[in-house]
């Protein structure tokens, strides 16, 4: 193995003398003399580093504070580079570049903005990468010009608890086998990815009968408060056959997280998940980060030719937070006071999942979106179904009637279960929702006692198979139920139907 340049300055003085020179002159090469040939090594290195490009630094002045932004002048760091915020006696601060008018950046921080002062320095953070061998066996590191954030990426996660920034919550201690990795990834060409076509156990009974979910589909699950979303989530953590689970908690109760984690998500779920949690108290920005990194980790797993699952609760509270941002920096509001780049923001993190390259590992999503007082008509929730491949609605009338969990099938559809299902079981589904149907419209005339049998077979049929189809969609959050189990009790109950 050649000597490194290092090793080379530890025996060479600092530099060739004039008779070194001399001789390196009329043997380039250094062939005839073992220490001609570490000079000429060593002279290779120095020319390799000159043509290295090395970004000049450029640092600014904290000029003003508003609300969320931070105001700098002097520094010149593109949209999603992050900075440091130092000022003297107070532990640095890390915002990242949202925006600029002019000379002027403004930047939303990662953390307490307490005891920053005018005229704090603004520092690009610049992280360190290695370069390809140069020369023979020499290694070069230089400045990165990828100025983006890079968190923690690798098996050594799974099993962790971790927050935005990629730090252990769990008390685990360190996290082991893992690299950091950039969070922001070129988009996959959607020619390259491969249809959804295999479908996914979920373990839940309703889904997997009546709105049969495929490897690799986006799906949002759309529920108002307090109707069961968080209990569905956890059963699809434990029962779906996934090799990887991606939990991102994003702007939900911290007292949320360890009940998720503990009760619901239970130990078995948390031994092949990753959770990463940005409660409701954190930054906007952390809250974005923390959605961001979650769907990263994701595709890290996906790359690696593994079939993931990633459940993220919620998607509403990303945009909420991009809302924030967004109307900090001065964009104008537009529908019930989101700007534009909220609905430019939800398709570049949806699009991120999915099926990877030829085949090559999978991402199945699962978002919550929340709908403000059960309204299907909210603009996130509506702009949310034009971009998933299907959603599942959750009704709180079946939750207030005891039925769990409580998807409303009639309201909800899976776009690719043509795709991904038998035609047998299309057909029952289909037959299965006609006679629910049916029951929805003559609720009130079987309420009211007005109901006589033998006037309508139809409406006869439906009442009698009620019980069984209840219970098809019933299920004990401890009880999986697999997808060919789930079938065959569709296609036993829709038998008596034709």
């Amino acid at each position: 193995m050649s000597p490194t340049a290092h090793e080379i300055d530890a025996e060479l003085p600092l530099a060739p003398s004039s008779a070194d020179l001399a001789d390196l002159i009329d043997d380039p090469t250094g062939a005839e003399s073992p220490r001609l040939a570490r000079w000429a090594h060593w002279l290779r290195d120095l020319e390799a580093c000159a043509q290295v490009r090395v970004p000049l630094q450029s640092h600014g002045t904290l000029v003003r504070v508003t609300g969320l932004v931070l105001e700098a002048a002097g520094v010149r760091a593109p949209v999603g580079a992050v900075c440091e915020v130092r000022s003297e006696g107070q532990e640095p601060v890390a915002a990242e570049v949202v925006g600029f008018n002019g000379d002027r950046a403004f930047l939303m921080p990662t953390g307490e903005l307490h005891g920053l002062a005018s005229g704090a320095h603004v520092v690009p953070r610049v992280t360190p990468n290695t370069l390809p061998q140069l020369g023979r066996d020499n290694a070069l590191w230089r400045r990165s010009e990828d100025r983006g954030l890079h968190l923690p990426m690798g098996d050594g996660l799974l099993g962790r608890v971790l927050d935005a920034h990629g730090q252990p919550m769990d008390r685990g201690g360190p996290l082991q086998h893992v690299r950091n990795e950039p969070l922001q990834r070129r988009p996959i060409n959607a020619m390259d990815r491969d249809p959804v076509r295999q479908p996914l156990d979920t373990g839940v009974r309703a889904i997997n009968s009546m709105l049969t979910v495929g490897r690799g589909q986006r799906i949002g699950l759309f529920a108002g408060t307090g109707v069961g979303k968080s209990v569905l989530l956890g059963m699809m953590a434990r029962y779906t056959a996934a090799d990887v689970i991606v939990v991102g908690l994003i702007g939900e109760r911290g007292r949320e997280v360890k009940e998720f984690i503990e009760d619901i998500l239970g130990e078995e779920g948390l031994q092949r998940s990753v959770v990463v949690a940005a409660p409701a108290d954190a930054p906007p920005l952390v809250r974005m980060q923390g959605a961001t990194y979650a769907t990263a980790i994701a595709e890290h797993f996906r790359d690696q030719g593994r079939h993931v699952l990633l459940l993220m609760d919620s998607l509403t509270r990303f945009a909420m937070a991009q809302r924030e941002i967004a109307l900090a920096i001065g964009e104008p509001p537009a529908t019930k006071g989101y700007p534009p780049s909220c609905f430019a923001k939800l398709p570049q993190l949806v699009e991120r999942s999915g099926n990877g390259l030829h085949g090559v590992g999978s991402i199945t999503a699962f978002y919550t979106v929340l709908s403000e007082g059960d309204d299907q008509q909210d603009p996130i929730a509506d702009a949310a179904r034009g971009i998933l491949d299907g959603h599942i609605v959750l009704s709180r009338d079946l939750a207030e009637a005891g039925h769990f969990p409580a998807i409303d099938v009639e309201k909800s559809i899976s776009r690719v279960m043509t795709s991904v299902a038998p035609r047998e079981q299309l057909d029952a589904a289909r037959r299965a929702r006609a006679l629910l149907a049916r029951l929805t419209k003559a609720r009130d005339l079987i309420q009211l006692g007005a109901y006589q049998p033998g006037h309508d077979p139809e409406l006869d049929l439906a009442v009698q198979l009620q019980p069984q189809l209840i219970a098809l969609l019933q299920q004990d959050m401890r009880d999986r139920a697999t997808l060919d189990a789930s079938r065959a009790q569709l296609l036993h109950v829709l038998k008596r139907a034709g």
